[in-house]
């Protein structure tokens, strides 16, 4: 299976892929509707350039607030909200553009995302994040699989139709669809495009992860 796979199992395990629980925060309580709303960054006009070298102190950081984040999901335990999470990536947004392959490296830029798609507190922020992220992907500087998961998650959250079917809850009779698919019959070019295996291989994978988490 491969890493990207690994993220979404992990997420389904959780409990929190599509909306199927509210944000957590280190309590396992959805998110306050009367939270703060996240710092945005004042970028009039975004535009991504590719770093000179790989910022290894970002990176770690960016990790370790990865590490929280499936901390809190597992087991409840992680330092950290996911308020907390997003306002550090709001920063992040800010000072540097999207945390890149060239900045951070691939599993640091998998974490950032990982952070935005867990943002649903903050709707403003994800569609925000999701502009980063598209200018480093037309920069071949980010993945097109997580650009594509941000944009259904978006679309989910606002009760729209998805545009690659990435997002998908556990109900009796399997995985289901959070929201319809747009043009399902286009749906595995658009996929494809994103790097994303078929959607009848997705499938595959949720039925296992469903049938897991029944067990418990």
């Amino acid at each position: 299976m491969s890493r990207r796979a690994l993220v979404v199992v992990v997420t389904l395990l959780a409990g929190i892929l599509a909306g199927c629980a509210g944000p957590a925060d280190t309590a396992g309580r959805s998110a306050s509707a009367t939270a703060p709303s996240t710092p945005t960054p004042t970028t009039s006009e975004i535009r991504h350039e590719t770093a000179a070298a790989i910022d290894t102190a970002l990176r770690d950081e960016l990790l370790e607030m990865l590490a929280q984040d499936q901390a809190d999901r597992l087991s409840g335990d992680g330092d950290g909200t996911d308020q907390e999470r997003t306002e550090r990536l709001a920063e992040i947004l800010a000072e540097h553009g999207w945390p890149s392959y060239s900045l951070v490296g691939e599993e640091a830029e998998d974490a950032a995302w990982a952070i935005a798609q867990h943002s649903d507190h903050d709707p403003e922020f994800q569609q925000l994040a999701l502009r980063y992220l598209q200018a480093a992907v037309e920069a071949n500087d980010a993945s097109p699989g997580n650009l594509a998961y941000l944009t259904d998650r978006i679309a989910v959250g606002a009760g729209q139709p998805q545009e690659y079917g990435t997002q998908f809850g556990c109900g009796e009779d399997g995985p289901a669809p959070a929201t319809p698919i747009r043009d399902e019959a286009g749906v595995d070019a658009r996929r494809a495009d994103a790097g994303l295996p078929p959607l009848a291989d997705y499938y595959a994978e949720l039925e296992a992860v469903c049938s897991e988490e029944e067990q418990y």
